[in-house]
């Protein structure tokens, strides 16, 4: 996480990518569909048919452009002149279209590969889509958004500003840090992180410096009407990273994976958490 973020000068939604696409996350998808789709299709050709990847520019060029068969950059002799068309797609995607519409080509490219292809750039999209931390991913060959608008508002209106809230942001700063972090993501310490500025938002409102979530909750539902079902809720998440098989157990050889997936919903509901218990204590 870049210094602004941390003091919290940049906000969290420039970490996960919503209704934008920032410069890396552009260069990235532009060389996974150079390398990992037009490179990896053959360019032989043979007398009387165009190569595997010429077929398949016409096929770009006609169905997602719209543009004319007898128009598309060729040779002399009337063959497809592949390096024309993909700086034709080039020029596209880096200064004619709008973020949406170069997710718009992804999808388009996905189900060339899902249907013919067959070449794995599906699944190099959707690597190269997760370490620039975008909200979307390319699932049964769509776009589909994996983050919502809502869950950044929840983060961000967990990171309150007040002074009173100091260490509860500094863990979710430190859990937002781990999860974004685009080159070597923690994923387990996020968790940890987002878990512990819960239990710093216990010892603020129980004044118990020893307090931890199993033991505040009580004291909490006491206090601000909680209902059963989510103090419940909480106990089973703080549970799931306490146990032998936990998050915060150390690393073992039965220890669970911990995905992408597992820390978003940690971070997300433990922001929501806070945000309630803000909305609580403040009445």
């Amino acid at each position: 996480m870049r210094f602004s973020q941390k003091i919290g000068k940049t906000s969290v939604r420039k970490s996960i990518q919503i209704e934008s696409i920032d410069t890396r996350l552009e260069n990235r998808l532009w060389n996974t569909i150079l390398n990992d789709f037009f490179d990896r299709i053959s360019n032989s050709s043979s007398y009387g048919k165009e190569s595997d990847r010429a077929q398949i520019c016409l096929i770009i060029w006609k169905e997602f452009f719209g543009e004319r068969a007898d128009e598309i950059p060729s040779y002399s002799n009337d063959r497809v002149y592949v390096p024309g068309v993909i700086d034709f797609i080039k020029n596209w995607f880096f200064n004619q279209t709008e973020w949406y519409e170069k997710y718009d080509l992804i999808e388009f490219l996905a189900k060339i590969d899902s249907k013919v292809l067959f070449i794995g750039f599906i699944k190099d999209c959707n690597d190269a889509l997760k370490r620039e931390m975008a909200g979307y991913r390319i699932v049964d060959e769509c776009i589909a958004q994996i983050t919502s608008e809502e869950e950044i508002v929840e983060i961000e209106q967990a990171l309150g500003n007040s002074s009173k809230w100091t260490p509860v942001n500094t863990h979710l700063k430190t859990s937002i840090e781990y999860f974004s972090n685009r080159e070597n993501p923690d994923y387990r310490n996020s968790i940890k992180e987002a878990i512990s500025a819960v239990e710093s938002l216990c010892v603020i409102v129980t004044g118990d410096k020893k307090a931890t979530l199993g033991q505040a909750l009580s004291e909490i539902e006491k206090r601000f009407q909680i209902h059963g079902a989510l103090k419940s809720a909480f106990s089973a998440l703080y549970g799931y990273t306490s146990d032998s098989g936990g998050i915060r157990h150390s690393l073992l050889e039965d220890d669970i994976a911990v995905s992408f997936e597992d820390a978003k919903f940690m971070l997300v509901s433990c922001s929501a958490f806070i945000n309630y218990l803000k909305v609580k204590i403040e009445k």
